[in-house]
C-alpha cells in the first residue's frame, strides 16, 4: 500500500507575539496559470495584525496588479470558503509555504473514523522525521470488503524551509535525488478483515494492551486487541507471518449486542482504564466496566434521557464517573454513573443547537465543552454555567453540518473543527479583535480563526496528535491528510 505525499517548498515562520491568520485559497483563472491537481487545490495567504505591515501588503498587491494588467496575466485573489463560489474556469492554488508539515495517503476503501495510538517515542515531539500510529476502520462498498486497520506512518519530514534547507549549490543539486529518496515517507499497514462497515473507532491502553472499540453497522460494539497488528507494522518478518495468517475475520476479545441497532457514540474513560460508554441510534447509552480476563460487565439498563439518536459521548478528563453526550434531539446532557441509569442525567441543555448535535469535545485543561451541529455552528459551553443553558461563545464558519471537533491536547484555548463543507479550521479563543467588522478586510470570518485547510472530499474526523506537537490528522472520502501549519 503506497503512502503518497507532497513535500512543501517551505513554511513561513510565525512571528512571536503576532497573530497569524491564514486563509487556504486564492482564486486563479485556469487560462492565466497552470492547472493544479485535486491534492494541490489550496491557496494560503498570511496576514499580520500590524497596520504598517497591512499597508505594505496593500501597496505590494497594488504594484503586482499593475504589473499583471500590463502583461495580461491573472493575479490570484484570496478565496474565502462559502462566500464566493468558484466560477467556470477558476482553479484553487495551494501556497506550500503555509505548512510546516504536509503529507497525504490513501488506504483503498475510505476510512471515515480513526484514532491515534500513543507510542513510546516521547512527548512534545517536533524534530523531523516524525512517526505516528493510527487505528482506522473502513466503509467499503460491500460488508465483506471492510477492514480494521493499524497504520504506522514514519519518516515524515517537514517542509524544506522548516528544516532550514536552501536552494543549495550546483554540487548539492546533484545529490538532491538521493536526499529526496531518503526523505520519502513510509507506511506500514496491518489489516484485519471485518464484516460490516465501521462507523467509529476509539482506542485506549489497559496496562500494556492496546485496545480498539469498534462500532459497526452490524449493531454491535466489539473490542479488539491490537498487539498483533502493532507488532506487524514494526517488524517486516512479523508482518510476513501476519499476512499469511490473517486471511479471515479476527475474533474480538468481547462483543456487546445489547444495543440492538447500530450507533456512533463511543468513548473510553481517561481516568479508569477499560471503562467505556457507548450510545446508539435508538437513544440508549450503556456503560461498560472492565473485568479480569479481558471481559466487561455491561449494565443492561440504558441511561435514559435522550429521545433520539445519541451521536457522540465524551468522558470527563477529571471526574471518573462523569460523561457528556449529545443527540439528534438537539440536547447535550451531563451524566454521573454513581446514580441509577434512569436518574443519572444531572444537567442538560435541551436546545443546545437548532438541529442535530453531532459532536462534542471536553477540554482537558479548562471546564469547557465544545459542540458542533447540523446548523453549522460551533458552541463553547462553560460547565460552571451549564445550568443557564447558554454557551459562552458561538461561532459560524462552516456552511454545512459540523462533522468533527477536538480541543488541542495541551493548549486550552485552541481547537480544530471540520465540516461537511470540506473545511478544516484551526481556532484560538485567546485571539481578540479590536474591530472584528473590518479586520484584514474579512468581515465574514471570526477573528479566532487562525487557519483554514481544504483539499479533501467529505471530511469526517479530525484529531490532534497528542505527542507530535501541533500535528493534525484528518480523514475523508479522499484519504488522510497529516499536517502542521504555521499557525499552531
Amino acid at each position: 500500500m503506497g503512502f503518497n505525499c507532497f513535500e512543501k517548498n517551505g513554511a513561513l515562520q510565525k512571528r512571536k507575539c503576532v497573530v497569524t491568520r491564514v486563509l487556504p485559497f486564492s482564486k486563479m483563472s485556469a487560462s492565466g496559470g497552470d492547472t493544479f491537481s485535486d491534492a494541490e487545490r489550496e491557496k494560503v495567504e498570511e496576514m499580520e495584525d500590524s497596520e504598517e505591515e497591512q499597508e505594505e501588503m496593500e501597496e505590494s498587491d497594488g504594484d503586482e496588479e499593475g504589473d499583471g494588467a500590463g502583461d495580461g496575466t491573472v493575479q490570484p485573489r484570496v478565496y474565502i470558503p462559502g462566500i464566493e463560489p468558484l466560477q467556470p474556469g477558476e482553479e484553487l492554488e495551494m501556497d506550500q509555504t503555509a505548512y510546516r508539515l504536509y503529507h497525504h495517503c490513501q488506504t483503498g476503501a475510505p476510512c471515515l473514523s480513526f484514532d491515534v495510538i500513543r507510542d513510546d517515542l516521547g512527548e512534545n515531539r517536533e524534530e523531523s522525521p516524525l512517526s505516528m500510529l493510527l487505528c482506522a476502520g473502513t466503509q467499503a462498498e460491500t460488508a465483506q470488503a471492510n477492514r480494521l486497520l493499524v497504520m504506522r506512518m514514519h519518516n515524515l519530514h517537514g517542509t524544506k524551509r522548516e528544516e532550514g534547507e536552501g536552494e543549495g549549490s550546483e554540487s548539492e543539486s546533484e545529490g538532491e535525488g538521493d536526499e529526496q529518496e531518503e526523505k520519502k515517507p513510509a507506511l506500514e499497514l496491518a489489516m484485519l478483515p471485518h464484516y460490516g462497515a465501521i462507523n467509529r473507532v476509539r482506542v485506549t491502553r489497559v496496562g500494556d494492551t492496546p485496545l480498539a472499540a469498534v462500532w459497526s453497522e452490524k449493531g454491535q460494539v466489539e473490542i479488539f486487541d491490537l498487539r498483533p497488528q502493532l507488532d506487524a507494522v514494526h517488524d517486516s518478518a512479523i508482518m510476513a507471518t501476519f499476512l499469511r495468517e490473517q486471511q479471515k475475520e479476527a475474533t474480538p476479545l468481547f462483543t456487546f449486542t445489547g444495543h440492538m441497532t447500530e450507533g456512533f457514540a463511543v468513548d473510553w474513560s481517561p481516568k479508569v482504564p477499560g471503562r467505556l460508554a457507548t450510545g446508539d441510534c435508538k437513544k440508549h447509552i450503556h456503560v461498560w466496566e472492565p473485568r479480569e480476563g479481558g471481559a466487561w460487565h455491561v449494565d443492561q439498563r440504558p441511561f435514559a434521557g435522550h429521545t433520539h439518536s445519541v451521536e457522540d459521548i465524551q468522558w470527563s478528563p477529571t471526574e471518573p464517573t462523569v460523561f457528556a453526550s449529545c443527540s439528534v434531539d438537539t440536547s447535550i446532557r451531563i451524566w454521573d454513573t454513581r446514580a441509577p441509569p434512569s436518574k443519572a442525567c444531572m444537567l442538560s441543555v435541551s436546545q443546545a443547537h437548532s438541529s442535530d448535535v453531532n459532536v462534542i469535545s471536553w477540554n482537558r485543561n479548562e471546564p469547557f465543552l465544545l459542540s458542533g451541529g447540523d446548523d453549522g455552528l460551533l458552541k463553547v459551553w462553560d460547565l460552571r454555567q451549564f445550568k443557564a443553558g447558554r454557551p459562552v461563545a458561538s461561532f459560524k464558519l462552516h456552511s454545512a453540518p459540523v462533522s468533527s471537533v477536538e480541543w488541542h491536547p495541551t493548549d486550552g484555548s485552541v481547537f480544530a473543527s471540520a465540516g461537511s463543507d470540506d473545511v478544516v479550521g484551526q481556532w484560538d479563543l485567546s485571539v481578540e479583535s479590536c474591530d472584528p467588522g473590518t479586520e484584514a478586510g474579512l468581515p465574514t470570518l471570526p477573528p479566532q480563526v487562525l487557519f483554514l485547510h481544504q483539499g479533501q472530499t467529505e471530511v469526517k474526523e479530525v484529531h490532534w496528535h497528542p505527542q507530535n506537537s501541533g500535528v493534525l490528522i484528518c480523514t475523508a472520502l479522499s484519504g488522510f491528510n497529516v499536517f502542521r501549519t504555521i499557525s499552531v
